[in-house]
């Protein structure tokens, strides 16, 4: 199994409006589940502590192979979300690895 760990920094400098983007992005990566087949599991979340030093919104999700994690990253539902999540965000890193 792969986990897909994503860490964002959204771009607004306003706290609020940062938070407000943060709870958006983790509800609509939470709408991938069910829709997207290859996903096995999925956890988003706002960042709920230490603003100043921790990172925005987080996803950690599960895939059977890399092959599945490919084809997860090339669906309709999850490239709508691809779209909203560039709009708002300043730097992105990720990791996967196996479990």
């Amino acid at each position: 199994m792969i986990r897909h760990v994503v860490t964002w920094k959204l771009a607004a400098e306003d706290a609020g409006e940062r938070a407000a983007q943060a709870a958006e992005v983790a509800r609509r990566l939470h709408a991938l589940d069910g829709v997207v087949p290859q996903l096995r599991s999925i956890s988003a979340g706002a960042n709920m502590a230490y603003p100043d030093a921790n990172w925005d919104v987080t996803l950690v999700a599960d895939f059977d192979s890399i092959a599945a994690l490919e084809e997860y990253q090339v669906h309709p539902a999850h490239e709508d979300v691809v779209a909203y999540v560039r709009s708002v965000v300043a730097s992105r890193v990720a990791v996967d690895f196996e479990v």
